[in-house]
């Protein structure tokens, strides 16, 4: 178990930080830019949570997000290690792909890309799964290291997932906000 005595430690004030291993990494490495991307978008998935509350199944499935992007950050934290340390698995995985196809199995298949927006939770969505990907891109970056590949995994259908939960909320409201390609030249 996490115990955290105390926040204020400064032991990063010279732009170094601790891995979970206890090794000593710049701010600025790969690794860390990685786990703050997932970091970023796990924020951006307690606004969503804000924006969506009296909705106890939508506010479920992201609170198993968030959990699960913790996990991520954990896996990340400890290069290397092994099975004793937290790892990701595909369980989470497959669970997002159930709960895609559940959400996708009542909405109008798409005749035009997406433009993000329509209501405030739609567009938070977005804003979540845009950040999804550039965690994603961030820890691919990673991959020469030999990170753990349900990571990548994970990433990638959790921004999968947010599209089209942010469908599903636009569809509650009206639909789609929809590309008009040339509209306006």
């Amino acid at each position: 178990m996490v115990r955290i005595d105390r926040v204020v430690t400064r032991g990063g004030d010279a732009g170094e930080t601790s891995l979970g291993d206890g090794a000593r990494v710049g701010k600025d490495t790969a690794r860390i830019e990685a786990i703050g991307a997932v970091d970023e978008a796990n924020a951006a998935l307690g606004v969503l949570r804000c924006l969506v509350a009296g909705d106890a199944a939508t506010d479920a499935m992201l609170s198993r997000l968030q959990n699960d992007l913790f996990d991520v950050g954990a896996d990340l934290a400890v290069p290397g290690a092994g099975e004793e340390r937290l790892r990701v698995t595909d369980a989470p995985v497959a669970r997002l792909e159930t709960e895609i196809a559940a959400m996708n199995s009542g909405l109008v298949p798409l005749a035009s890309f997406v433009l993000p927006g329509g209501t405030p939770a739609a567009a938070q969505a977005h804003v979540a799964r845009t950040l999804l990907r550039r965690a994603e891109r961030r820890v691919a970056v990673l991959r020469a290291e030999g990170i753990n590949p349900a990571v990548l995994r994970l990433l990638n259908r959790a921004s999968d997932h947010l599209f089209v939960l942010s469908r599903e909320l636009n569809a509650r409201a009206g639909g789609d906000v929809l590309w008009v390609p040339g509209a306006n030249g």
